[in-house]
């Protein structure tokens, strides 16, 4: 298998705009072959970071939330980004605390996956706590509007299933997850 260097060269790179949680960019590339493309655009975006909680009676800790561009609330994992100065890790478990009340627990980091690598240069780390436990009351950010759910893995299976969870990301690690349990399905 020939595995050539595929790498594009940066020849200019424009910023359109920069906010605090978008960043667009206007990038002029040379493809291997020497063909330019003048317009490229890149979506900055910060590190992204979901957990999978699990408490320490075997139910899993899930928040549900209004998503304006779709219009549609739904199901989701804690989620959040990570911070200057954050590992992943530590954005995790932050989050989770933040959003739920809920930490604690054994942490692994569970999966990395690109949201999006042709457009975006994130990634998105998902981590799998088991054994959390409620510790202090939310303490959202004022922009923030979550309610907190404690669900049976079955009636999350189900979700994931029928379309209760829409979020790539969050639903990627979940079924990940089930694939590995003994659900009876």
């Amino acid at each position: 298998m020939d595995m050539k260097d595929m790498k594009w060269k940066t020849l200019d790179r424009e910023y359109l705009f920069r906010r605090p949680w978008l960043t667009a960019r206007r990038d002029k590339v040379q493809l291997p072959d020497g063909r330019v493309m003048d317009d490229y655009y890149v979506l900055e975006y910060p590190t992204w970071v979901n957990v999978i909680a699990i408490t320490q009676d075997g139910k899993m800790v899930l928040v549900r939330q209004y998503r304006h561009a779709l219009g549609v609330t739904r199901f989701e994992l804690c989620a959040g980004v990570v911070e200057e100065n954050e590992t992943p890790l530590q954005a995790a478990q932050r989050e989770l605390l933040e959003e739920t009340g809920f930490g604690g627990g054994t942490w692994q980091e569970y999966m990395c996956l690109s949201p999006n690598a042709s457009t975006m240069n994130n990634l998105s780390y998902s981590f799998l706590a088991e054994g959390v436990m409620p510790m202090s009351q939310q303490h959202l950010d004022s922009t923030e509007d979550l309610e907190v759910h404690i669900l049976t893995k079955e009636k999350v299976y189900e979700l994931l299933k029928n379309g209760g969870l829409m979020q790539a990301l969050m639903v990627a690690p979940l079924w990940k997850y089930f694939s590995g349990q003994s659900m009876n399905h």
